[in-house]
């Protein structure tokens, strides 16, 4: 049961402070301080949880983490099942704690639906998504299998190395779909964004959901396949 706690704390700390800092300054690539800013609190909360949590649950805070463990036998069916509930619960919990902070204090959400995955920046095509979050995902699940393998030698260094894989693929991801790689990361945003009157998310939220799954099954057949 602790590490599922620990995924729902863990994905919380992700959605509130990557989502949030989004929200708080705006994701436009024209304003670069903005764009650079989401990317590094997406990866520093990674860096922080993994060093925080990485014990306990192994800090996946994500589905498609998650399913690339299963896939290479690092977790049982029963514990995919729980880690990705704990994920999805902690993606809302994030949501509601930016919804009180947004809604009591009167700041306004510069990306106007919590942070929320869209298709904006590929013209709304979602194949273009797909495809982008398809490789975005396959190249942080790949890093995250290489660095976490016992074979890898890493040690206290692998957080640091996800981390800044996730920052890396958020700095070109942001200005094409805002960068989900991770279904947990994109639904309560999403669902929080309907709730705020803006629907765009939610209507093409099964991109967000289905890429960084397939992303990170494909991460997963190749990395078994090079490491064998």
């Amino acid at each position: 049961m602790k590490k599922y706690i620990a995924e729902v704390i863990g994905t919380a700390v992700l959605v509130t402070f990557g989502c949030g800092t989004a929200m708080l300054v705006g994701c436009d690539p024209s304003a670069g301080s903005g764009y650079i800013l989401t990317a590094l609190a997406f990866g520093l909360a990674i860096v922080a949880e993994a060093y925080c949590i990485g014990n306990i649950s192994g800090c996946h805070v994500n589905p498609a983490v998650s399913l690339a463990v299963f896939m290479n036998g690092g977790i049982t069916s029963a514990e995919f099942i729980g880690y990705v509930i704990s994920q999805v619960l902690g993606g809302f919990v994030g949501s509601i704690i930016l919804a009180i902070i947004f809604g009591l204090g009167g700041v306004e959400d510069m990306t106007g639906g919590f942070g929320a995955n869209g298709l904006a920046g590929v013209g709304g095509n979602p194949i273009a998504g797909l495809i982008v979050e398809i490789v975005l995902t396959y190249v942080f699940v790949l890093t995250i299998l290489g660095v976490t393998s016992k074979k890898a030698g890493h040690g206290s260094f692998g957080g640091l190395v996800i981390g800044l894989t996730l920052t890396f693929v958020h700095i070109l991801g942001i200005g094409l779909t805002g960068t989900s790689v991770n279904p947990a990361r994109s639904l309560g945003p999403a669902v929080f964004a309907a709730i705020n009157g803006n629907t765009a998310p939610i209507a093409c939220l099964w991109v967000f959901i289905v890429a960084p799954l397939v992303g990170a099954a494909l991460a997963a057949l190749t990395y078994k396949y090079l490491e064998n």
